[in-house]
């Protein structure tokens, strides 16, 4: 009996052990000033990736070389309007689907840190949050107007419970999700609405999972981005001191280990600006320095990306700055996910230490340059503008936004009619800033000119009455940081000629991918002004990455194979290429390229595929500055 008794407390003690081995943790240690993963000491080192700016077909090559790296963790944010383009539509799938993405980091073995929102600024239209919640002109974002929560609510609904499972104290691989972003930046500073969404995190993920913001160095960004019950992790560049960067977390946090959310290893482009770099020997002595203190580091951006179709956001600081197609931010991995001299040095100073995964580096993708390519067909944007327009002319007394019309990207064209005859040149002007963001002015279809947020508001013309009056308006991204306050686009004041207030407006909300179809026959009559144009080529049977340039171009668009690549803008600068992933291209059939030129082709339209990118990489840069 008593031997039975023996061994069945052997039975039930091993049992116990398995049971306990099973049990996952993650949490902070505040004795140690440290996390603790699966009660043991642990300290994260990762890169921020997006696979919202990343063909599908590549994120497993993405993280694997980020493993490869040394990183055990990789930061990803969770754009709302990617994911409910429309109230109430959900897209999970394809490029869109986040918990693939998840998963397959979990299968390479890296671990998660979520950043769900609902806003997260990343430099992508409107920081995340859906244009359509500018319908209702008096919402105010980010804060607890009841108009913004009801919507958070029901799109955390959505979100929340598919997180929940792949928690890693639920078994899935995220250790850590962030509640907002960098609201202390915000000009709102409204508690209440922290309180919100920490109930509403807390109630769909449960009391055991770490929450944390994430914040500036300034007292009044940490002070209002931070709240009790949120971890308060701060972020920084390497153009600070280190020491005295972590004693602003220390202010907020005195015990707990010592997170930096955002290492800077690049920054991101404005159109007009330089293209921003950062030397691999900056940022590695930074990361050094960060590790050598015992702290947690996400290096952002570990892959940057591209901002393909109409995704980028904008910042307004000393006026409105739109970002960039690439977001390639000089980063360890290229925008084409390749392996950079950065991401070598970055390496080096992880295997200092933490052991280095046994094997290669994955190489980088090949690269082909496919050559000069004519674009021999050509038509007007207003030759078909039944195509492309979403639904019949609204009519209005005066301008109407792409909010009131529910569009959320894009172009919308208004129309009028020149109410007096001008012999004498007079003023177009658009008071009170009132262009968001670009407006090709056309007079019977001639193009005559453009007017341009904080740049150009108004411009000389003449013609009589009745004359049609065309402008087309671009939106080039709402902002995405900062003041954030609700950015409206299209035409969002009256205009007036001389010391007339336009009006009786027919406005055209568009569609312009409606015009790629490959079989939509377009006729050689080229001119100034918004015009398609396109050409077809064959790849000789090999379908790599390649980058198209357009030699003597102005200003558009430009889709492969109906695929939108994203705005070009060579004139502005500093990108000179759009990258052209390799699975976009047919290996066997014609590929067929369109391009939207906005305001004047070369007189021999063509586009040349290159091997390499163009970013103007030698500039000097502007990115964020910290005195402390």
């Amino acid at each position: 009996m008593g031997l039975r008794l023996c061994v069945l407390v052997l039975l039930l003690g091993d049992l116990q052990l398995q049971v306990t081995s099973a049990i996952r943790s993650f949490n902070i240690d505040y004795e140690n000033n440290c996390f603790l993963k699966d009660g043991a000491p642990f300290r994260y080192i990762s890169g921020s990736i997006h696979y919202f700016r990343i063909p599908t077909v590549y994120w497993k090559d993405r993280l694997l070389k980020m493993y490869m790296s040394g990183l055990n963790a990789v930061e990803v944010y969770v754009p709302w309007n990617y994911h409910e383009p429309l109230p109430g539509v959900y897209m999970f799938a394809e490029n869109r689907d986040l918990e693939g993405f998840l998963d397959l980091a979990a299968e390479l073995g890296l671990l998660v840190i979520l950043r769900p929102g609902p806003y997260i600024c990343a430099e992508w239209e409107m920081g995340g949050l859906p244009a359509w919640l500018l319908a209702q002109p008096n919402i105010v974002l980010r804060t607890s107007d009841l108009d913004f929560l009801q919507a958070v609510s029901k799109w955390l609904n959505v979100l929340l419970p598919k997180i929940k499972p792949r928690l890693y104290i639920n078994g899935g691989n995220i250790i850590s999700v962030q509640v907002e972003n960098e609201y202390g930046s915000y000009y709102a500073c409204d508690y209440d609405y922290l309180r919100y969404l920490r109930a509403t995190f807390r109630s769909y993920l449960g009391e055991e999972v770490v929450l944390f913001t994430t914040d500036g160095l300034k007292e009044s960004e940490l002070q209002c981005g931070s709240l009790q019950g949120l971890y308060a992790t701060v972020d920084f560049g390497p153009d600070v001191n280190i020491t005295k960067a972590f004693e602003r977390q220390r202010l907020y946090e005195p015990k707990g280990p010592l997170v930096n959310s955002e290492y800077y290893t690049g920054w991101l482009d404005y159109w007009g600006h330089p293209h921003s770099t950062r030397t691999d020997e900056v940022v590695a002595k930074g990361l050094q320095a960060i590790l050598e203190l015992g702290a947690n580091v996400n290096m952002y951006m570990f892959q940057g990306g591209t901002n393909f179709g109409y995704w980028n956001g904008a910042d307004y600081n000393r006026g409105y700055k739109p970002i960039t197609t690439s977001y390639d931010y000089d980063s360890p991995l290229s925008e084409a996910g390749d392996p950079t001299t950065k991401l070598y040095a970055i390496r080096t100073v992880i295997g200092k230490f933490s052991a280095l995964p046994a094997g290669p580096m994955p190489p980088p993708t090949p690269k082909i340059a496919y050559g000069y390519v004519p674009l021999l067909q050509c038509i007007a944007l207003l030759d078909i503008l039944p195509i492309i327009s979403t639904s019949p002319p609204i009519h209005s007394s005066f301008p109407l936004t792409f909010e009131a019309l529910k569009q959320a990207q894009g172009f919308i064209l208004y129309r009028t009619l020149l109410p007096y005859t001008i012999l004498e040149p007079v003023l177009l002007s658009a008071p009170e800033n009132g262009v968001h963001d670009i407006a090709y002015i056309l007079l019977n279809g001639e193009y005559k000119g453009t007017l341009e947020r904080d740049k150009m508001n108004a411009i000389n013309i003449s013609g009589q009455a009745g004359t049609t009056l065309d402008l087309l308006v671009e939106n080039m991204g709402h902002i995405n940081f900062g003041s954030n306050h609700s950015d409206f686009k299209g035409l969002i004041h009256n205009l007036t000629l001389g010391y007339t207030i336009l009006s009786n407006w027919l406005i055209y909300p568009l569609d312009v991918d409606l015009a790629v179809s490959p079989t939509w026959p377009l006729p050689n009559k080229g001119s100034t002004g918004p015009m398609f144009y396109r050409g077809t080529f064959t790849t000789g049977g090999i379908n790599q990455d390649s980058y198209i340039k357009l030699p003597g171009w102005s200003k558009g668009q430009v889709w492969i194979n109906g695929f939108n690549l994203g705005r070009f803008w060579p004139v502005r600068g500093p990108q000179h290429t759009l990258f052209v992933p390799g699975p976009f291209l047919s290996a066997s059939a014609p590929n067929n390229i369109t391009v939207l030129e906005l305001q004047a082709a070369p007189e021999q339209p063509h586009v040349l595929f290159l091997d390499r990118p163009l970013l103007n990489g030698t500039s000097s840069s502007t990115h964020k500055v910290v005195e402390l």
